[in-house]
């Protein structure tokens, strides 16, 4: 399985650009399903969760086409977006880096395309002409972006993250969120603790309670249990209602692997967080793709959560 470390790709050519991007996120995931038990396959999949850690509101194809073409990637912005809003400017011969950015316009309320794919469509709708039609999402289209270190210019403002290895408020800020997450949650002390060697635990309390319970082992290292309460969130987000235990077991990586990536954007050290994504070796391309989205998805949200504490907590 070869690594983007070695390589890049650049979509240069406008007429097979689009069909070459999907290829691009077709092969990958088609390689990562191969070599699941192959040590390669787990630190090209730990790169792509670094990328997903810096662009956690990206798509996991977009980040997919970051990582193939700028691994060292950390931030992207369109050509205007980084002179208007950052006062920075693309130095000159750099090449774009492409990802899909979605379509937003005027949206048939029955086939649900745009007027001019309407047109040529065999939807009969004409209650309301097109003009009066609401905006929605019809499609995605290549967009040229641009990493920072394609740009010279202002430095960029510092971003409000926590230092590598200290976790900061991060524990209460998860703690006192567990509700938007939809969770409840309990730190219980070393000597009361009844999971054995587990760090952390989520099961429904009662046929009555539907909320899931996480309960995690009190420790003196706040960014290790930090890291375990987002494990456990996002247990409780990705298969609290699966019952299936081949199922859960490889939903275990999901967990683990959105833990690193918001444990990485908050600014931890989640380095020692291994995947073995041999526990996804019976599944096809198709199902690998279901899980990228779901950790993507997962983490987004959990980050969301985290991003609205800080922004209601008085300086």
């Amino acid at each position: 399985m070869s690594t983007t470390s070695e390589s890049s790709v650049a979509f240069e050519q406008t007429d097979t650009r689009s069909g070459e991007m999907n290829s691009t996120i077709e092969q990958w995931i088609d390689e990562l399903v191969a070599g699941v038990d192959d040590a390669q396959a787990s630190a090209e999949f730990q790169e792509w969760l670094d990328i997903q850690s810096r662009f956690h509101d990206y798509s996991y194809r977009n980040t997919l086409l970051i990582k193939r073409q700028c691994p060292g990637a950390t931030r992207v912005a369109g050509y205007r977006t980084w002179q208007e809003e950052f006062d920075r400017h693309v130095q000159e011969g750099e090449s774009a880096l492409w990802i899909w950015a979605p379509i937003i316009t005027k949206q048939c309320p029955q086939c649900e395309n745009s007027p001019s794919y309407h047109a040529n469509s065999d939807c009969e709708f004409d209650e309301t002409p097109p003009d009066e039609w609401s905006k929605g999402l019809v499609g995605f289209k290549p967009a040229p972006v641009f990493d920072v270190s394609q740009t010279e210019g202002e430095p960029l403002p510092d971003l409000d993250t926590e230092a590598t290895g200290d976790a900061g408020d991060l524990v209460s800020q998860l703690t006192e969120r567990a509700d938007d997450v939809g969770v409840t949650v309990r730190i219980i002390a070393a000597d009361e603790w009844t999971h054995g060697e587990a760090k952390g635990i989520c099961e429904q309390r009662s046929l009555i309670d539907m909320q899931p319970l996480v309960e995690v082992h009190d420790r003196e290292n706040d960014a290790d249990l930090a890291r375990t309460l987002v494990h456990e969130y996002a247990h409780a987000l990705l298969h609290f209602e699966v019952t299936d235990d081949t199922e859960r077991s490889k939903r275990e990586v999901e967990a683990e692997a959105v833990a690193y990536v918001v444990g990485r954007y908050c600014g931890l050290d989640t380095s020692g967080s291994a995947f073995y994504l041999a526990a996804w070796e019976s599944d096809d391309p198709e199902v690998v793709r279901d899980r990228l989205g779901r950790i993507s998805r997962t983490a987004e949200e959990i980050i969301d959560v985290l991003e609205a504490s800080r922004s209601t907590t008085p300086p």
